[in-house]
């Protein structure tokens, strides 16, 4: 466990600041008076997310292989990291749908089908917490996955 203790560390960062960027965007209006803007906005949050991953293999591997590290070793560094956010994820969801925006599913929801892209019925199915703590899950894990790949090819110092 002590092997993979920066990559908690950054895991439980990840998760905090998906947070604080939620607290962001519900308080610039991406949740109820500017929804429309939602979709586009919150995908900002994929510079960070990257930033994250960066200072996570840097810390990695300053700290744990001693300034010199392959890729294959910050793939797998960045994998756990990702395994951390996705299992921190439904948690994150739970906090966000129920204490920071917890009017956003009906909001979502209503611009949905007000705009036409849904169906009330279709609408309902996607977006509800149990949707959102699944998708969470399995992106964080997948997008995770990639994201750590190629960060880890611009942070390695070796070949494998």
């Amino acid at each position: 466990m002590k092997k993979f203790a920066i990559e908690i560390k950054w895991g439980v960062i990840f998760s905090f600041v998906s947070l604080a960027w939620m607290f962001l965007e519900k308080g610039l209006g991406w949740h109820d008076e500017n929804i429309a803007q939602h979709a586009i906005y919150t995908n900002i949050f994929a510079i960070v997310a990257i930033i994250l991953y960066v200072l996570a293999l840097l810390d990695k591997r300053k700290n744990f292989y001693n300034g010199t590290m392959t890729w294959s070793q910050g793939f797998i560094s960045g994998i756990v990291i990702s395994v951390v956010v996705a299992i921190l994820s439904p948690i994150a969801q739970y906090i966000t749908h129920q204490f920071i925006t917890p009017d956003y599913f009906n909001n979502i929801i209503e611009y949905s089908v007000e705009s036409g892209a849904m169906t009330r019925e279709a609408a309902e199915g996607y977006f509800n917490i149990t949707s959102y703590i699944i998708q969470s899950f399995f992106f964080a894990l997948v997008v995770g996955v990639v994201t750590s790949a190629i960060v880890a090819y611009f942070v390695k110092t070796k070949k494998d």
